[in-house]
């Protein structure tokens, strides 16, 4: 058939080499087309496949995967909560509710470093301020 195609082309404009071998020998060894790299690949067939599938079900292309549209949601939910949060500290900017944030801080500050320092003091430290407190407790019950 290929063959056919180009006898006709180099009948018809005589601009294009012949082939060499015009008639076909059985001992030659035929030509086969090319796979085409691409078609061959197995991502490809699997995504043919997948594209098949969801043409037969009825899903269009620009369907999305489950946990892709759920991901977005959960960031268009985070985009939105950032913004209200912006929105609430600029709603914060006058002065007076400044000052009582300002103050509040303060106050915060204030009643935290006590406890602080007792959550980072050693426990053996903890233990040893208990034992003295026990040793002064026996020895003022003997002294009454």
């Amino acid at each position: 058939m290929y063959s056919e195609i180009q006898r006709e082309r180099a009948d018809i404009g005589g601009l294009m080499a012949q082939p060499e071998h015009r008639e076909w020998n059985p001992e030659l060894i035929k030509p086969k087309k090319l796979l085409n790299p691409v078609k061959a690949s197995r991502n490809h067939q699997e995504m043919h496949r997948e594209l098949l599938m969801n043409h037969r079900r009825g899903l269009g292309v620009d369907s999305k995967p489950e946990l892709q549209r759920v991901l977005e949601h959960r960031r268009r939910n985070q985009l939105i909560k950032k913004k209200k949060e912006e929105l609430e500290a600029k709603r914060l900017q006058c002065p007076f509710e400044q000052e009582l944030l300002r103050r509040q801080q303060r106050l915060n500050q204030l009643e935290k470093p006590p406890e602080k320092e007792e959550d980072h003091a050693p426990e053996f430290i903890k233990v040893r301020e208990n034992l003295r407190r026990i040793t002064t407790f026996t020895s003022g019950e003997r002294a009454l």
